[in-house]
């Protein structure tokens, strides 16, 4: 059983300490993740035993599967849990159509977008708003003044329709930058930063996880099993692809985010120290997650409940000093992706 968890030190906001990932749910081969998507059906019975389990924080977006996710995410929800038990995130920011301003972070689409959210969701306000990305990091879009962009965040958040704001995937100037600005006009600051963060993908070590460490604000990594790398769903080559996702279209995205030499070396590692423990390769991937400064509440996406269950034994998983140091020793720097292109 899950444990509830403070969602950092800038805010009351109680999550259990795994969030479940919802981009695989949806109406099958709407969006870009159609070909491995989950229809409302099979979706039920991984969000019901995600709360028999004590997980109650949900993160969605609008942009996974063009609004379907949110769709029957909310419905889902809707009808298994009464509104004050469970905690609902979801994004704004990337484009959902070719209209000029159908996406970024102008106050137009901030505003037009969560009310969107929020009827595709069926809901009347929205428990962890995150920005996708920093104003000035959507593809395609302008620079906007990122004051425009936090007033009308802050604005969301007086009038009711946001109650906490979380960031996802930028450099680390950028997310303070942020937060002074927010801090000098007086809008509501962020609690929250989520970030591409897992044993192979490890930048974020260097400047983001320490900046928000010192400042009490949650990390809650996306991808903390690199796509199913650190699962072995990938057995040592991205030619060898064992599931339905790591065979489909999004393969491509899977390669363009993880370009070390070691990607597949260290996933052997954790093979191998997961045959230690008598645990699965993504229980031990996931336990020294969870074990860094600062990580509240991995995102995890499953597509069937055996899955979901062995993540949350996960959290009871302790990893000896030696075994994490074996399992890190082979990372080598990477080029941060922001650098390069996308995130």
């Amino acid at each position: 059983m899950l444990k509830a968890v403070q969602l950092g030190r800038q805010c009351g906001l109680r999550v259990s300490e795994l969030c479940l990932g919802t981009m695989n749910m949806g109406v099958p081969g709407r969006g870009h993740q159609g070909d491995w998507t989950l229809g409302p059906d099979e979706a039920r019975p991984i969000l019901r035993a995600a709360i028999e389990q004590g997980l109650f924080y949900f993160d969605c977006a609008d942009v996974y599967g063009l609004g379907a996710s949110e769709e029957v995410v909310g419905a889902l929800l809707r009808e298994l849990l009464a509104r004050d038990q469970y905690v609902l995130a979801t994004k704004v920011a990337m484009p959902l159509g070719r209209g000029p301003n159908q996406g970024g972070l102008s106050r137009k689409h901030v505003m037009e977008g969560v009310d969107a959210s929020l009827r595709r969701l069926g809901l009347d306000y929205i428990d962890h708003l995150v920005i996708h990305r920093h104003p000035h990091g959507v593809p395609g879009h302008v620079e906007v003044p990122i004051e425009e962009t936090l007033e009308a965040l802050h604005d969301l958040v007086r009038a009711g329709k946001v109650l906490y704001l979380g960031a996802s995937s930028m450099f680390a100037w950028q997310f303070v930058e942020l937060q002074h600005t927010a801090e000098k006009h007086g809008f509501t600051r962020f609690v929250s930063m989520q970030n591409h963060y897992n044993l192979v993908y490890r930048e974020e070590e260097r400047e983001m996880n320490p900046y928000c460490v010192r400042n009490g604000i949650a990390l809650t990594p996306w991808s903390p099993l690199a796509r199913g790398i650190l699962a072995g769903a990938y057995r040592g080559s991205f030619d060898e692809g064992g599931t339905q996702r790591s065979k489909g279209q999004d393969r491509a995205r899977t390669e363009g985010l993880y370009r070390g030499a070691n990607t597949f070396g260290i996933a052997d590692r954790v093979i191998e120290v997961a045959q230690k423990y008598g645990r699965t390769p993504a229980q031990i991937a996931l336990a020294w997650l969870r074990g860094k400064p600062g990580v509240v509440a991995p995102i995890v996406g499953v597509s069937r409940v055996e899955q979901l269950e062995q993540l949350v034994a996960a959290m009871g998983i302790v990893l000896d000093a030696e075994d994490v140091a074996y399992l890190e020793a082979l990372y080598q720097p990477v080029e941060n992706l922001l650098s390069i292109g996308f995130s």
